[in-house]
């Protein structure tokens, strides 16, 4: 009998493979996920109780050779209402949904997250810095949805090629891993590990698998051809292209890019900016979002990096439009401990720039550390610049997260060298019982010039604040809201002269109700002080204290209909109106006329009695401003491979002088009679935007855009200025863009 059981045995092992293929259908078949870690302790983060989940949650972890699976079962009863709202690609809703958060190399420096929603939407990002969250890149996996009375199940595949990845040690490969699921109905968050990206720590506090080392090689090439029609000027264009997507191993991973896509199909918020501070936006662009964690190299002042792609194919040196981008070329990969990453674009013509960046860090326990060196060559402009940073990220316990970052630039132009320099420090420490605290210091040298490749708002500058918060979760079961959080700040920044620029208090709510809505309250109170940009650099301008509210409510999705809302009030500017009340207020309802459709509605008003806008030199004038915008759009999900969206922006502007003013030199600001216009606008951005999946990151984009801006120097009612503009017609332009991924 012996015998036989074993010869039975040694059978079933020879006529059963080593591992059991997932088909990936939604449906959790117990055969394919034997040997899965089977996880069941979901926690409560959204609020941050940490309680145990109070539906029954369940999870399979997995590695095959054909790529991480991952496989959720969520039990929802009937008294907990279902979202069937259907999503297009990497939009957000308060719907069902599942997250898998994956750092393949477990050293909490990047990451992946990869949602599914109950009707099979997805997103996909990429997580730096603990917790910044990019949906820009777009990554190609497998993902099925099943429903089964009082449960609903999610399967999903990533394959590893997906990211580059150290080798492993001894056949094993240590990953950080986080789950959770979002109930649409209540906006509670249940999690494995009980980690939250609302704290300083996220990444960091992933749970440890230990899992298999696979690799997988893959060729990807993905042409596109885009043809366009001018409506305006009468002209026709075409233009071809290709990315390139090359994984030899697990450890290498190069990006290559001919004549790359420039974002045809996508379209920017309309922006009207008269601040000295240049606007920030996102890359679309495929290969300048894939894989592109390596090189975040950020600091604390919002939206600066060493590396911003946006500066590729970006104005010319010569203001003559866009640059034309010949080639770029990116490679990620590890060497051992190490990581590293090379970036090379080169722009064609005599105004052409050349950008290089390389990137190399190394990961410990406890922190890790990182250099970065860009450099950009401006042969138009005769300009050289280079920028070197290092950073090192220390936890060194469980309470404090501490960031550095050390930054220097040399600019060689005309013969002449500028060298500058930055450092900033970001320490948070958690307490007990909901306490938090914070200390941050940035420096930003007079003369550091990161702006030739980077992105830094402004230069010249010393900031520091402390902040202590105070997170409430055990609220009353009466109570309409689910967790809040305070939280208040002293802050004072000065420019690297000495000059204080502002010292500030502010108080912060932040509040998430039972019913999945959230609420925003934030008041802040400045001192007097300075302002040294309004001027550009021709003086500087002392000025009064002031104070600045803000309120935000974003309703949960009821019926048919769902609502958001803010309002905000400040006093500002200077002379005798400068206690006068500005405010804005904007209103976004959407109405969902089924799963797949709906439409919004956004109306915006502002009024600002004194708004300064230089006019040159150190002169600059105090309007009273009056702003309109309406802004609205149609999202239709058509079935699993089409969608069209429609996007409308318009915006009218009045702004009547009160007063001209010059500053003298101690910054007080003294009235003039020099001549200065009212002046108004108007500007619109309408888009239709068509697209058919061929195949997985495969499209065929039909776009209809239609723009244009108008200034006047005169004075022109806002609600005149809103109703022309939508007869604006500057640019006027069929797209038809289409890419197909081979993989090879």
């Amino acid at each position: 009998m012996r015998i036989r059981s074993t010869l039975f045995a040694f059978l079933s092992l020879l006529a059963a493979p080593a591992w059991a293929t997932v088909d990936i259908d939604g449906r959790i078949d117990p055969s394919e996920w034997q040997g899965a870690q089977h996880v069941t302790d979901f926690r409560v983060v959204e609020p941050l109780t940490r309680a145990p989940s109070p539906y029954p949650t369940e999870a399979w972890i997995l590695a095959t050779p054909e790529g991480l699976a991952i496989a959720f079962r969520n039990t929802q009863p009937a008294s907990v209402p279902r979202t069937y709202q259907r999503t297009q690609r990497d939009q957000d809703a308060q719907v069902d949904r599942v997250n898998l958060m994956v750092d393949f190399d477990g050293d909490g420096r990047s990451g992946y997250n990869f949602t599914v929603t109950l009707t099979d939407g997805i997103q996909d990002a990429t997580i730096t810095n603990e917790s910044r969250f990019s949906k820009d890149w777009d990554g190609n996996w497998q993902h099925a949805v099943a429903e089964d009375g009082d449960t609903w199940s999610v399967e999903m595949l990533i394959p590893w090629y997906i990211a580059p990845m150290r080798k492993g040690m001894d056949g094993k490969r240590t990953m950080g891993i986080y789950l959770d699921r979002v109930v649409g109905s209540t906006g509670e968050r249940l999690a494995w590990p009980a980690a939250s990206f609302t704290l300083p720590r996220f990444m960091s506090d992933f749970e440890k698998v230990t899992v298999p080392v696979y690799s997988q090689s893959l060729l990807a090439i993905t042409p596109y051809a885009v043809a366009s029609y001018d409506n305006v000027a009468g002209r026709e264009h075409t233009d071809a292209g290709a990315d390139i997507f090359w994984k030899p191993n697990g450890q290498t991973q190069l990006t290559a890019a001919i004549n790359p896509d420039f974002g045809q199909v996508e379209s920017d918020d309309l922006v009207v900016n008269f601040d000295a501070n240049e606007t920030f936006f996102s890359d679309k662009r495929p290969f300048f979002t894939e894989n592109q964690g390596i090189f975040e190299f950020g600091t604390p002042s919002d939206n600066s990096q060493l590396l911003y792609t946006r500066r590729v194919g970006g104005p010319a040196d010569d203001g003559s439009g866009a640059g034309d981008i010949t080639a770029a070329v990116k490679l990620n990969g590890s060497l051992g401990a190490y990581k590293y990453g090379l970036f090379a674009a080169e722009e064609a013509d005599a105004v052409g720039r050349s950008f290089r960046a390389l990137r190399l860090v190394r990961d410990y326990d406890r922190q890790n550390v990182g250099m970065m060196v860009t450099q950009v060559e401006h042969p138009y402009l005769d300009r050289d610049a280079t920028v070197y940073g290092v950073d090192h990220n220390w936890r060194p316990t469980d309470r404090w997260n501490i960031q550095t970052r050390v930054i220097a630039s040399q600019v060689e132009q005309a013969g002449s060298t500028t060298r500058g320099s930055g450092a900033t420090v970001w320490a948070d420490y958690n307490f007990d019982n909901g306490w938090r605290s914070q200390w941050l210091f940035m420096h930003f040298g007079a003369d550091l010039e990161i702006n030739d490749f980077g992105y830094l708002s402004r230069p010249n500058l010393n900031y520091a604040h402390w902040q202590v918060s105070r997170r409430f979760t055990g609220l009353p079961e009466g109570s309409k809201y689910a967790s809040r959080e305070w939280r208040w700040r002293i802050s004072g920044n000065d420019n690297d002269h000495g000059l204080p620029l502002q010292r500030q208090f502010r108080a912060m709510l932040q509040s998430t109700l039972r019913d999945g809505g959230n609420e925003y309250a934030q008041v802040n109170v400045n001192a007097a002080g300075y302002s040294d940009r309004l001027l550009r650099g021709n003086g500087i301008l002392r000025t009064p204290p002031n104070f600045n509210a803000f309120y935000e409510r974003n309703m949960a999705r009821k019926g048919d209909w769902e609502l958001y809302g803010n309002i905000g009030v400040n006093t500002g500017g200077i002379g005798p109106d400068h206690r006068k009340l500005a405010y804005n207020a904007q209103l976004r309802p959407t109405w969902y006329l089924s799963e797949a459709l709906n439409v919004f509605v956004v109306g915006y008003v502002e009024r600002s009695p004194n708004w300064m806008v230089w006019q040159g030199g150190n002169l600059f004038g105090t309007f009273s401003e009056r702003g309109v915008e309406i802004d609205a759009g149609v999202n239709w999900t058509i079935g699993d491979r089409q969608e069209l969206r429609v996007k409308l922006q318009a915006l009218g502007m009045d702004a009547k002088l009160t007063q001209a003013w010059r500053t003298d030199d101690q910054g007080t600001p003294v009235a003039t009679a020099d001549l200065v216009d009212d002046f108004s606008l108007r500007n619109l951005g309408f888009q239709v935007r068509y697209r058919y999946e061929l195949a997985p990151l495969s499209n065929l984009y039909v776009v209809y855009g239609r723009g244009g801006y108008v200034y006047d120097e005169f004075s022109r009612n806002e609600a005149s200025q809103l109703r022309d503009a939508f007869s604006l017609r500057d640019s006027e332009m069929l797209l038809v863009k289409l890419s197909y991924r081979f993989e090879l």
